[in-house]
């Protein structure tokens, strides 16, 4: 199980290594880096795909603190970046992952070749979702993740992947990866809830971007994918048809196009110095 020493704590991560660009995936909140098996599938012919856990999440190490701020994410991601030699990597991140390559693309810009986004927002979380979340986080630290299994499911999934019929095993197979969470998630959960807004620095992201955004995201709808596609000068935006908040596994094949044409595009186009070096 390879891992790595960064900033003070211990990251899980898998590297596929080979001689293409490295793309880093940096996964949701509750899931681990399983929840890009398919773009690494689809990818890991052309580029050197890297997935790695957060803090506090998968397999990578748990600090002893209330909240696992996006700041020291940040921090462990530029980290993870630099010590596995992967600058300038394409960054794919989703939904907490989007909040660490947001933070990322504006303040070190020479790590990136590109940025895609999915599923996410530079805002706060909203108002009227924090009491709700934090009632969900309180049982689960209580009592872990089965009693509230249901609604974070809801939240998670959009109603097309959560009704169809043909797709009950893979609805079983992603709420025991739920349930596989530990009760100390909680620490992680509480970053998310308290993260503070980069709607400031987005606007000065240059690096190519793709948002990427489903259309039965309830967690992150997709008015949020539209005003952060405003922000960033020159981002491209794609909308999801039957995806929710967890569009990699509900539609991977519309994220694998997505991702595929968003980096062919990138692949004769020059890497300008401040990208590659810093």
């Amino acid at each position: 199980m390879p891992m790595l020493s960064v900033n003070g704590t211990e990251l899980h991560y898998e590297d596929s290594e080979g001689p293409g660009e490295p793309i880093l995936f940096s996964h949701g909140l509750l899931w681990s880096s399983r929840l890009f098996d398919p773009q690494v599938d689809a990818l890991r012919g052309r580029y050197r795909c890297i997935a790695y856990d957060h803090r506090g999440q998968g397999r990578s190490a748990v600090p002893e603190v209330n909240s696992i701020d996006m700041e020291t994410l940040y921090l462990d991601t530029v980290g993870l970046i630099e010590k596995l030699g992967a600058r300038p990597c394409h960054f794919v991140g989703l939904s907490m992952g989007g909040f660490i390559g947001m933070r990322i693309a504006a303040r070190r810009p020479e790590l990136l070749r590109s940025l895609s986004l999915l599923e996410t927002s530079p805002d706060p979380e909203p108002v009227l979702n924090v009491p709700r979340y934090t009632l969900l986080n309180f049982i689960a630290r209580l009592a872990g993740l089965r009693p509230v299994v249901d609604p974070v499911m809801r939240i998670m999934f959009g109603r097309s992947f959560l009704s169809d019929p043909n797709r009950a095993e893979e609805r079983a197979l992603w709420r025991a990866r739920l349930l596989e969470n530990r009760k100390d998630i909680w620490r992680a959960v509480n970053g998310v809830i308290r993260r503070n807004t980069v709607a400031h620095e987005v606007p000065n992201i240059r690096v190519p971007t793709l948002v990427v955004v489903g259309e039965e995201d309830v967690a992150t709808v997709p008015e949020k994918a539209e005003r952060l596609h405003r922000l960033i000068p020159g981002s491209r935006l794609v909308r999801l048809p039957r995806a929710g908040h967890s569009s990699s596994v509900e539609e991977p094949s519309l994220v694998n196009a997505a991702l595929g044409s968003f980096l062919e595009s990138l692949s004769h186009a020059p890497v300008s110095p401040r990208a590659g070096f810093g």
